[in-house]
């Protein structure tokens, strides 16, 4: 048995202990190891000091720095979203659809863990603690694979998270880390349908495309986030420049930011000129279609065809006027990748449309696009964001790293 099978076979031991540990020591678990990130942050500061170092040598972008790079202040608010966890109500057990059917027989579901979860992601140290709780909560086993980036905090986290599972009385392999890698480990983590009940993807287009076209273990697929806001002919132009700042330059290399702005003709010269001023505090770059270019003269570049499916994780913007909300509508079913929409308006005839023909895990009406989050959301924390149809969409919680049993309780019964 090689070292990966080892760790799958070790994991799927501990997850069916964790499967009976109960609400009360699960959370004493995660507030053992949110004392342990307070008391020890130094620890895992210094080892991210490590990777941010390495990775600004190598030559990463900036927003990709912004997302590997931990602070206290990040620290704490991991930590504040681990005990968020703690408090919400444990799904595990939960029962309902009880109905006696004619023959006597009693019939149920009952809310079970998956088993255990297999989580590739990138430069992202916050994931490993949010997917350790939420796995840990709803009474998975969880075996962990960042990218190589963020490999010294990774393993840092990871083992203060396993010293409070043992200091709480649960096996340290309810959260494991894969420490190679490489690209062979994480293919043959795809392939280990012997351990892992499902596989959930975390990070850019690319590596979930892969997880995805590779993997043997079930996926959930997570994150693809090309999100649009539409300028509506009704709208209140203040607040739509405000939105879509937000949207786009409060953190734009999370895959809820805003990539494409779609403004209705009519109010198009309005809007940008109350929207520039504050893309230029950022120094957004505007990829624009012919029309927009015209009102924009010297401040846009033209767009190319692939810059309306393009993810671009930083200051860019596609920019795209429209005659009708029915061509937003059109452009984002073509465009998006089902993750969150926004519409601007004043009307509610045109909100409620929007809301009922997009198709995404999130649609918002005069609302930004970066509250789709599971924090905000209140499920604690997020493992993902589902865009996909299947079991989880959206922000995926506790509930969704959950499955269902039918329990049958009889008298006898026997089926003639």
């Amino acid at each position: 048995m090689n070292a990966l099978h080892a760790q799958g076979a070790a994991a799927k031991a501990a997850s069916r202990l964790l499967a009976l540990a109960g609400t009360e020591k699960k959370n004493r678990a995660l507030e053992t190891i949110a004392r342990l990130l307070t008391d020890r942050q130094e620890e895992w500061l210094a080892a991210n000091a490590e990777d941010v170092a390495a990775a600004r040598a190598a030559g990463m972008s900036a927003s990709l720095l912004d997302r590997l790079t931990l602070t206290p202040e990040r620290v704490s608010g991991i930590v504040s979203a681990l005990r968020e966890v703690a408090a919400l109500p444990d799904p595990i057990g939960k029962t309902d659809h009880m109905e006696t059917r004619p023959n006597g027989l009693i019939i149920g579901r009952r809310r079970v863990p998956l088993g255990v979860i297999g989580i590739i992601y990138e430069a992202r140290p916050n994931v490993t603690v949010d997917a350790a709780a939420l796995c840990l909560k709803s009474g998975n086993a969880c075996i962990l694979r960042g990218g190589s980036e963020a490999i010294h905090s990774n393993r840092a986290v990871v083992s203060l998270i396993r010293e409070a599972l043992e200091a709480s009385g649960l096996p340290a392999d309810c959260v494991s880390l894969v420490q190679d890698t490489g690209r062979e480990t994480a293919v043959e983590l795809m392939h280990l349908e012997e351990f892992l009940d499902v596989l959930i993807p975390r990070g850019g287009a690319g590596l979930i495309r892969a997880v995805a076209k590779e993997a043997s273990v079930p996926v959930i697929r997570t994150g693809e986030g090309v999100c649009h806001v539409y300028i509506d002919k009704d709208a209140d132009l203040e607040m739509g420049a405000e939105i879509l700042y937000n949207a786009k330059c409060s953190r734009p290399s999370v895959c809820n930011a805003a990539e494409c702005v779609l403004i209705h003709r009519e109010v198009a010269e309005s809007f940008l000129r109350k929207t520039l001023p504050l893309l230029d505090k950022k120094a957004v770059e505007l990829r624009c279609d012919p029309a927009a270019l015209a009102l924009l003269q010297e401040r846009g570049v033209p767009a190319s065809e692939s810059d309306w499916d393009a993810e671009y994780g930083d200051q860019i913007l596609a920019v795209r006027l429209v005659d009708s909300m029915e061509e937003a509508i059109q452009f984002i079913h073509e465009h998006g990748t089902g993750h969150s929409e926004c519409i601007v308006t004043n009307s509610y005839a045109s909100a409620q449309h929007f809301l009922d023909a997009v198709d995404a895990a999130a649609v918002y009406v005069n609302a930004s696009t970066r509250f789709t989050d599971g924090g905000e959301f209140g499920l604690g924390a997020e493992i993902g964001i589902s865009t996909q149809k299947m079991h989880a969409r959206g922000p995926m919680g506790l509930e969704e790293l959950t499955s269902w049993k039918y329990v049958v309780y009889g008298q006898g019964q026997v089926r003639e």
